[in-house]
């Protein structure tokens, strides 16, 4: 298939979108979740869970009720301290991955959280920790998390999918000694280290992929754990995502020797050693999945099939995916296939799975803009009138970069749709879509530096294809308040409001406010987006545990110091909801930013409206 390099839909899309009414200007948003900068470091609940330090708001459904990821303070490897390696991101010096081993207690660091309007409390927006696997609120006194958890859909009856790692669990230590374990009690290890799950109140249940149990030759068997994870769910509570299905033939081996009579640790911590190693094991054949909920909380599993037929003899690995569905059960994601039926072109790309006359999913392939230049693609999400977004890779300007594109999937062989962003042009920026209401509005994330020599900073983008405005695509940073983006009046003008810190020593940090929506992940019918935004934050010191360290007398905690003794601040992650502002809102044109041209809106503010495998990770990513 050929790109259409210009903002135009097929025959029917057009259609369903003239159904909608006539177009109208792009809306003027408000944040409407981060109401205060001047909380501590324990924090006030102001954009992810209380003794956090990031939080990801992931979905949204018609009912503002939203899903989200709060990362815990992560433990300091001490010669990350002692080289003073900066996390800008995370806006705490020298924070690190924790590391896991069968050696100590495991630490979670990932917790879930969901939030809404309309609380009885008046909590609007705040954060709520959701529990699984019995797991407790991050800074519980004596209790130290095992369990990581997250949050990736919640559809209109307010059921919840995500996935879980299983509980940490112990063995007597039976190992040889030396000078690091003389002391040593215990082995820890969990019985699986993804499992997707479905939340409908406080029922949770368990999404146990197909295969989760090895056996050698000599039929000993071993609990593996399996890998599953949930990722999308329709209003007629149909869960998709992926799951193993058998395990990869290189990891026999490594499996093998974990069930010899003479290893010299227990299997289960054998296995899970493989699992916590730089590059985890046992690897496992991944098939797009299904799973229908009934009404007595119980699922129904539903296969997916895979976009090509491995030969009987392979030992490759294949993967698909499902990471989005419609009210209709068509289901979008993407699948290992033989571009145009030659095994010689093997590729990670787009496709949709549909139901036959038969009531039977068969898979499809999403054309590619360029069958011989694309290296892969993906679709995330799916509306109910049938248009998927997705993106593709392909080499742009000399470097590989990610490319929004749409589709109409109840045309048959129609062309994918590729955008026009900022400059009203096929620009080399990296654009990943996120979500589609039933408006076409979608959102997402996109690059907003041309440079080649240093990583790229993002913003959350607005894409309208109704919209007769010449300016379809939008930064929406461009689309704020002047509230929103962290300004306050000043006679017929604006300035950057000031924030006054004072920290438990009586050190004092003044510092502006700045807010930047750096990702949309999620937009319903009514506009409302959900997200992340960069707001500023002063730096606080953590000790090696990774907890505060709080003056001796006041209990506070103290700022951490650059050179000159002085405290420091960083952008740091927080969830952000964003709401169109109504009739008569105007955008901010102010800029105190050097160079930086301010945004002219056009028109009246009327407008209504994964991946590496696992596809979600265990959420740990640096913000840019």
């Amino acid at each position: 298939m050929k790109l259409s390099r210009k903002i135009a839909l097929s025959a029917v899309a057009v259609g369903v979108l003239g159904a909608l009414g006539n177009a109208v200007a792009a809306p003027v948003y408000e944040i409407i979740n981060l109401d205060t900068q001047e909380y501590d470091f324990v924090g006030e609940g102001h954009g992810t869970l209380v003794n956090t330090r990031n939080g990801y708001a992931q979905a949204i459904n018609n009912k503002d009720q939203l899903v989200g990821i709060a990362l815990g303070r992560k433990v300091l490897k001490p010669e990350d301290v002692e080289n003073d390696i900066i996390d800008s991101a995370d806006g705490i010096s020298s924070s690190v991955r924790i590391v896991n081993t069968t050696d100590k207690p495991i630490e979670g660091n990932n917790f879930a959280f969901s939030s809404s309007d309309n609380t009885p409390d008046n909590k609007d927006w705040v954060p709520v920790f959701e529990s699984f696997n019995g797991n407790k609120a991050p800074g519980t006194p004596d209790v130290t998390n095992s369990i990581d958890s997250q949050l990736f859909a919640i559809n209109e009856n307010g059921i919840q999918v995500g996935s879980i790692t299983g509980a940490q669990k112990t063995l007597p230590f039976t190992g040889d000694r030396n000078d690091n374990n003389k002391d040593q009690d215990f082995w820890f290890y969990r019985d699986y280290e993804a499992r997707g799950v479905v939340k409908n109140g406080d029922v949770e249940i368990p999404l146990v992929p197909p295969y989760h149990t090895y056996t050698d030759k000599d039929n000993k068997k071993a609990e593996v754990g399996g890998l599953s994870m949930a990722t999308a769910i329709s209003d007629n509570n149909l869960v998709v995502g992926y799951a193993s299905t058998d395990i990869a033939d290189s990891s026999t081996g490594n499996l093998d020797n974990c069930l010899k009579s003479d290893a010299k640790e227990p299997v289960q911590v054998c296995i899970q050693d493989l699992q916590f190693a730089n590059r985890p094991l046992p690897s496992y054949q991944i098939r797009a999945h299904a799973w229908q909920l009934k009404d007595d909380n119980t699922v129904t599993s539903i296969d997916l099939p895979l976009g090509l037929t491995p030969d009987d003899n392979s030992k490759a690995i294949y993967a698909s995916q499902a990471i989005g569905v419609n009210n209709d059960g068509v289901i979008v994601g993407r699948s290992d296939v033989y571009r145009n039926g030659d095994k010689k072109v093997q590729r990670y790309d787009a496709a949709y799975w549909k139901k036959d006359t038969d009531g039977k999913y068969q898979y499809h392939h999403v054309p590619n803009v360029n069958d011989k230049d694309d290296r892969s693609s993906i679709a995330y999400a799916i509306n109910n009138a049938g248009i998927l977004v997705g993106s593709y890779s392909a080499f742009i300007e000399g470097r590989v970069r990610s490319k929004f594109f749409y589709y109409n999937t109840q045309e048959a062989g129609d062309k994918v749709v590729v955008p026009n962003d900022f400059k009203n042009s096929l620009s080399s920026l990296t654009s990943v879509p996120r979500s589609i209401n039933n408006k076409n509005q979608v959102v997402g994330s996109i690059e907003t530096d041309f440079s080649n020599t240093q990583v790229r900073p993002r913003a959350g983008f607005l894409f309208e294809m109704d919209s007769n405005d010449d300016k379809k695509f939008h930064n929406l940073n461009d689309l704020l308040t002047c509230q929103s983006k962290g300004y306050e009046p000043e006679g017929d003008t604006w300035k950057r409001h000031q924030v006054d810190v004072v920290d438990g020593s009586g050190k004092e940090l003044k510092y502006s406010t700045n807010i930047q929506v750096v990702e949309a992940n999620s937009i319903n019918d009514d506009g409302t987006i959900v997200g992340t935004a960069l707001i500023t934050k002063p730096r606080y010191q953590i000790d090696k545990d990774g907890k505060p360290v709080v003056d001796p007398d006041s209990k506070k905690p103290l700022f951490e110091l650059n050179a000159d003794g002085q405290p420091v601040t960083a952008l740091i992650p927080r969830m952000v909801v964003l709401k169109p502002a109504g009739s008569g809102a105007q955008a901010c044109n102010f800029s105190d930013v050097p160079g930086e041209k301010p945004y002219v809106r056009k028109g009246a503010g009327m407008l209504f409206w994964v991946f590496a495998l696992p596809l979600a990770f265990l959420r740990r990513r640096k913000m840019k």
